[in-house]
């Protein structure tokens, strides 16, 4: 098991915004991709559908709230295998709910004591069809 990076993802009414201000920090945007579809229909501003600020495996996601999109923050751990950190959460007293397969993803979702949503989440793999099943 390994963690091969960490993902920011802030929601707001302000992405944009915020966006802009990551811009004039000197961060690179990088493409948005498939999901541009998707974030569009749920979203509220169809002028901007979000931003992603590479920074080597690990990034900063933004986007904008709308009615399947609620406001908040999320920290996303970007792993080797995604299960296996969901069944070690598990032995280790943790509640990981999921998975779901999203985005080429397999994620799971947990709350911290904080209250700040933490999802452990891997890019999928033929065999991962099949551990979803078990």
């Amino acid at each position: 098991m390994k963690v091969l990076g960490i993902r920011f993802c802030s929601v707001s009414g302000e992405a944009r915004e915020l966006a802009e201000f990551l811009d004039h920090l000197g961060l690179d945007r990088s493409e948005i991709g498939s999901c541009v579809d998707e974030v569009e229909a749920m979203s509220k501003d169809t002028d901007f559908v979000g931003a992603l600020f590479a920074a080597g495996s690990s990034g900063i996601e933004v986007w904008p709230e709308g009615p399947e999109l609620p406001s908040g923050v999320l920290l996303q751990l970007l792993v080797d295998d995604a299960t296996a950190f969901a069944a070690n959460a598990k032995r280790n007293g943790l509640q990981p709910q999921g998975p779901v397969d999203a985005h080429g993803e397999r994620i799971y979702f947990l709350q911290a004591p904080s209250g700040i949503p933490i999802t452990i989440q891997s890019p999928l793999r033929k065999s991962d069809s099949r551990k979803a099943d078990s």
